[in-house]
């Protein structure tokens, strides 16, 4: 008999919606800002340098979200949560922030997300960022285990390991070469359908 103590973990960027810093680096004509966590792990490091370079260049958080408005989430990626929150619990854990979040949570269908938030100034200056938790989604697995969840994950770069290797499941979903050649004890899969499937098979 499956375990009704299940909860699918997923990550936001890359998996449900395009890269939101790849898409404002494009919009704003800046390709430094291209560069994310499949480039960089250290994600305060990488938080750091990109307000540095937002400061540098005067944008804030308006112009970010002007962006994010236009952004849709991947093709048949509402269709899969929707058919995937019919079959069991589901959260997306996120190192994004509210502030960029919620226009796209609406697209989704509304699923739970857990994610952290900007301090931003009175005019816009995005002046820092507060973090919900250290390594947030690998802490947020064990904390869902801790009250009797079984979790499966699933994410496409290097802030996802930890909550793939931690869970009884867990698969790399339209991850980069490096990490799938690096971790290949990981199902890695490109379509809707594929992890769909080894998500149900999991269950």
């Amino acid at each position: 008999m499956k375990s009704e103590m299940n909860i699918v973990c997923l990550d936001l960027e890359g998996v449900l919606v395009p890269e939101i810093w790849i898409a404002f680096a494009e919009a704003s004509g800046i390709p430094e800002l291209k560069r994310t966590t499949r480039d960089e792990p250290d994600y305060d490091k990488l938080m750091r340098w990109r307000l540095g370079i937002l400061k540098e260049h005067g944008l804030g958080l308006k112009e970010i979200q002007a962006t994010i408005a236009k952004i849709e989430p991947m093709p048949g990626a509402k269709e899969f949560l929707d058919t995937l929150r019919k079959t069991t619990q589901v959260i997306i854990i996120s190192d994004t922030f509210t502030q960029f979040a919620a226009p796209l949570m609406e697209k989704l269908g509304m699923p739970t997300i857990f994610c952290n938030t900007l301090e931003v100034a009175e005019n816009g200056e995005i002046t820092g960022f507060k973090m919900r938790i250290a390594q947030s989604k690998l802490a947020t697995v064990k904390a869902l285990q801790s009250i009797g969840f079984d979790t499966i994950a699933s994410g496409d770069s290097f802030n996802d390991l930890g909550m793939i290797q931690a869970s009884k499941a867990g698969f790399l979903f339209r991850s980069t070469e490096q990490i799938k050649a690096d971790y290949p004890q990981y199902p890695a899969f490109e379509t809707y359908d594929e992890l769909l499937a080894a998500i149900c098979e999991a269950l």
